[in-house]
């Protein structure tokens, strides 16, 4: 295959693809920095070692801040956000400025000293899921909030990694313009068309099969047909739903089993690279009414997993066009052909 220019059709962003060979894209990569590992506050016994437990996954009679969780909760002790605030909007001559409210919080995958989630069994990675459920929910209480967006930093080259799975779960008092972006495109698609792109995408891809990476009963693991990072992933629901929240425990179950697959796939293939994932779902409908009308309709929420195996340069960066190495149905076979 050629380079080609490649269009994004949920995001609208361009990509150049398919520069590199298989042979020479492998030779490029820069290899990992591995840290020496500190001891652990993340695991069971050591709960005094973090701020005071928020929610838990916990054996019956058990009691918070003690062993006997599955996952567990707490705020992030780091203050770039703080939930004690008020909002406080105001502007400063011609920019607009507010109090820095949010809440953020670590959830603590497994009591075990495990590294990468993919390494836990499926019935754990489907608590950890459930959890996430169950935050993005309680959070919802809070009028100021509305979005919450749960993400992971996988970063072995990190001097400050702590070798133990866990995500983390922030809520803003505002929609990231990155997601926003998102919706209103699956919106201006919708009001087009009278159909989800998401659902579209899926339909393509289970019948073009060239970026499928894995399915199974409810869900679908692929490389976007204009990824914005070399083996960019995302996994998406085969039936409608808008919000993470509302699937249930079958679905999560699922959601678990290809999740592991797929990010063990590429910690193989790539050989543990720094990563991020995040799940995007809707947003907290408030406090517009009617702003997101048709956002049950048109919206998909979805997993995205971005490996960092090249730096992103300057044309990258100042034009939005990212550069990619191999075409998008060469880094799907690369990972479907990857034996675990």
């Amino acid at each position: 295959m050629c380079a080609e220019l490649r269009k994004d059709i949920i995001s609208g962003g361009w990509i150049i693809t398919n520069t590199k060979g298989k042979e020479e894209f492998f030779k490029s990569l820069e290899p990992g920095v591995r840290v020496k590992e500190k001891p652990c506050p993340f695991c069971s016994g050591n709960e005094k070692e973090t701020p005071k437990e928020i929610y838990a996954l916990r054996k019956p009679g058990t009691l918070p801040d003690q062993p006997g969780w599955s996952v567990r909760v707490f705020p992030s002790k780091e203050k770039a956000l703080e939930i004690e605030k008020e909002l406080e909007r105001r502007g400063v001559g011609i920019y607009d400025v507010m109090n820095n409210v949010g809440a953020h919080e670590l959830i603590i995958e497994s009591p075990e000293h495990i590294k990468n989630l993919s390494d836990l069994p499926e019935e754990q990675i489907k608590k950890a899921l459930l959890v996430y459920q169950k935050r993005i929910i309680d959070l919802k209480k809070d009028k100021r909030f509305r979005y919450a967006i749960v993400f992971k930093n996988q970063r072995p080259s990190s001097p400050f990694r702590l070798g133990h799975t866990h995500s983390q779960l922030v809520a803003l008092p505002l929609t990231p313009e990155s997601v926003k972006g998102e919706l209103e495109n699956a919106k201006s698609y919708y009001g087009e068309k009278e159909r989800c792109v998401f659902c579209d995408v899926v339909r393509e891809e289970l019948e073009a099969g060239l970026r499928i990476i894995k399915e199974n009963k409810s869900f679908l693991s692929y490389v976007p047909f204009a990824p914005r990072l070399p083996f960019e992933t995302w996994i998406l629901p085969k039936r409608h739903n808008a919000d993470f929240t509302q699937e249930d425990d079958s679905t999560l179950f699922d959601f678990a089993a290809i999740m592991k697959v797929t990010l063990s796939k590429i910690c193989k293939l790539l050989e543990d690279p720094p990563l991020n994932y995040m799940i995007h779902s809707i947003p907290y409908m408030r406090p517009k009414v009617g702003y997101w009308k048709t956002i049950h309709k048109d919206y998909h929420w979805h997993l995205e997993i971005l490996p960092h195996i090249v730096k992103v340069e300057g044309f990258s960066w100042s034009s939005g066009f990212y550069i990619e190495p191999l075409s998008s149905e060469i880094m799907a076979e690369l990972l479907r052909e990857t034996k675990l």
